[in-house]
């Protein structure tokens, strides 16, 4: 019996008229999200790896733009040498966090910023040309603003139950900006859209803030060329990317880790909000993500999670194993998701 699929495919209505015509070429893809989703995200390396070699340098105009583990992807394939890029991250990510039982706040933000220096190797953010680059963070404001117990974070999420507009009195959205101008050049939602130069000066803050989890991280506070506060992981605004891609014309492609887009990393903990349908946003975008099945097969039949770090506890080397091996095994669903980008099959794509 063949392997089953390892992939899945979900595709707005745009999109899939456009596969309807034929398959896709790299001109046709206008931009590519990175999720926040913490070591999930190295599901989606071995296809970074793929994508930079045969895909990305053949788009002559591309955003790029993430949250957490995913603004550092993206920031990896926005660079001229994005193979070499994604492989210093993997390998930083899986094989430079070991922590001691309980770590404070401030040893897991000592190894998360270590981590995220590794995205530029030290290097200015020198991007290939015809590349937009925007790592997310979320800035606290209002009532969270130099707060960071678990009292403040806990009125937010009740704010943001009531609806995602309250807690935009919690957050707002700040982007660092590298590349080309950005087509999103306007606020679309409550949480605003402050854009700040993605410079030597901050780059290393900036990425730092954008994978800092509140009550396991500190804040990266008062970043250099950005307003002065305290700022977090960009995934509490945008885990997934809910933004208006449709405005972006061509095809957004979106490698995720899971089939849905769930706009704020507190919405997952709500049924109404974890899976939006049929939203607008999502016209043109296509989403190819591991299958059920393919995820079954990995090491405890899951993507790697940040749970993993409690379940394997001292034994570091257990879990670098693990995670190497669901890396490896990873190659076979970009294997196949390339082959189905050079030859779309339509029959299992469904809306997204």
């Amino acid at each position: 019996m063949p392997d089953p699929s390892a992939i899945v495919v979900r595709a707005g209505p745009r999109a899939l008229a456009r596969l309807r015509e034929g398959p896709l070429a790299p001109a046709d893809i206008s931009a590519m999200p990175g999720a926040a989703g913490g070591p999930k995200g190295l599901a989606l390396m071995p296809l970074d790896r793929l994508l930079a070699r045969h895909w990305l340098p053949r788009c002559p105009r591309i955003e790029l733009f993430g949250a957490s583990i995913g603004a550092w992807r993206m920031a990896a394939l926005a660079q001229a040498d994005a193979p070499a890029a994604i492989e210093r991250l993997a390998d930083a990510y899986v094989n430079g966090q070991s922590y001691r039982h309980r770590p404070s706040a401030a040893e897991v933000s000592a190894v998360i910023r270590g981590v995220a220096q590794c995205v530029f190797g030290g290097r200015d953010p020198e991007l290939r040309p015809g590349v937009s680059l925007d790592v997310l963070t979320s800035r606290a404001r209002g009532p969270l603003a130099g707060k960071r117990g678990r009292t403040a974070f806990a009125r937010a999420a009740l704010a943001n139950a009531a609806g995602r507009r309250f807690l935009a009195g919690h957050l707002e959205r700040v982007a660092f900006h590298a590349g080309e101008a950005s087509r999103l050049d306007a606020p679309f939602d409550p949480f605003g859209l402050t854009r700040v130069a993605l410079s030597a000066a901050n780059r290393d803050d900036a990425l730092t803030a954008s994978g800092s989890i509140p009550l396991v991280c500190d804040p990266v506070v008062d970043v250099a060329g950005a307003p002065p506060g305290d700022y977090w992981d960009g995934g509490l605004i945008d885990y997934h990317l809910l933004l208006p891609h449709s405005r972006l014309g061509g095809i957004v492609l979106y490698p995720h880790f899971v089939p849905r887009v769930t706009p704020g990393w507190l919405d997952k903990f709500l049924p109404w909000r974890k899976h939006p349908v049929a939203h607008p946003w999502l016209d043109n975008v296509l989403l190819i993500a591991p299958s059920p099945a393919f995820v079954a097969a990995l090491p405890r039949a899951r993507l790697p999670e940040r749970q993993d770090f409690y379940h394997y506890g001292a034994d570091h080397a257990a879990r670098i194993a693990a995670w190497t091996r669901a890396m490896r095994e990873c190659e076979r669903f970009a294997d196949e998701a390339m082959a189905w980008l050079g030859r779309p099959r339509l029959d299992g794509v469904r809306s997204i």
